[in-house]
């Protein structure tokens, strides 16, 4: 299963997004998640890859942080994880 699918399925099984607003190009906020929401989905994103994601680089850009964004954040800290 690659990046895409499964932050595509934590986010219609753990936050109810409707899968056809699930897009690349689409933001967290454009997915309606909010402040809250936001920190428990990257905290389910980091259980489902066992990686740390610097809060940082997704709360300041939650208004323009798109889906593909976020998966290439996701790579790069998988990437550091193996390599350790």
């Amino acid at each position: 299963m690659n990046i895409e699918h499964q932050v595509q399925q934590i986010l219609i099984d753990k936050f109810h997004v409707d899968r056809a607003l699930i897009q690349p190009g689409a933001t967290l906020q454009d997915l309606g998640l909010d402040s809250l929401s936001l920190m428990e989905f990257v905290f389910a994103l980091e259980d489902a890859f066992t990686v740390r994601i610097p809060e940082e680089r997704v709360e300041s850009a939650r208004e323009r942080l798109t889906l593909e964004e976020l998966c290439s954040i996701i790579r790069e800290h998988v990437g550091q994880h193996s390599a350790a």
